[in-house]
């Protein structure tokens, strides 16, 4: 169902614009999800200190999201703000869950200004930094999002420290710095 709603909106898109910039060629990519992932520990807050380009986000810099836990919804209410490139600040407000159908890394994001999208945890500590990877494909064509996370906002984005270089070093050379 929700790939049939995604490919409708991008040929929706096609249609309207011609091929966004954030729509290629190819496949997404299969990635290994972060073993025994426990939502509690991942709750808090967190700071973007890498991503790819992102059509969908609003902001450029100093951005941080809040996730808070719920047993009841059994994911996160998420608050994420930072400044757009007008200097204007901006707070979007979504929820980041886990799914029956796979492994609890890896989430659905549903936030109102969104396409419902995969959040796939690759690799965490749960203290000082997460790699996470996004990915929506349909026939021929993918939409891909890569973000890597602090707990804190002084990183720099280019190798958080503790992180092992098969993760956030990788994913810091592909990614765009923020």
């Amino acid at each position: 169902m929700l790939k049939a709603l995604v490919a409708a909106a991008l040929v929706a898109l096609v249609a309207a614009d011609g091929i966004p910039d954030f729509v290629v060629p190819g496949n997404c990519a299969k990635v290994a999800n972060q073993d025994n992932f426990d939502l509690r520990r991942y709750a808090g807050r967190w700071y973007q200190v890498q991503i790819m380009d992102n059509a969908y986000q609003p902001y450029t810099r100093c951005i941080h999201s809040n996730y808070d836990y719920s047993d009841s919804d059994y994911g996160f209410k998420v608050t994420t703000a930072g400044f757009s490139p007008n200097n204007e600040y901006l707070r979007l407000q979504g929820k980041i869950y886990p799914t029956k159908d796979f492994p609890a890394a890896h989430m659905l994001i549903d936030f109102p200004t969104v396409f419902a999208a995969p959040y796939e945890v690759i690799e965490t500590d749960y203290d000082s930094y997460a790699c996470v990877y996004s990915c929506i494909d349909t026939d021929k064509y993918k939409s891909e999002f890569g973000f890597v996370f602090s707990r804190t906002p002084q990183n720099s984005g280019r190798r958080l420290a503790g992180a092992p270089p098969s993760s956030a070093g990788t994913a810091s050379t592909s990614l765009s710095s923020t």
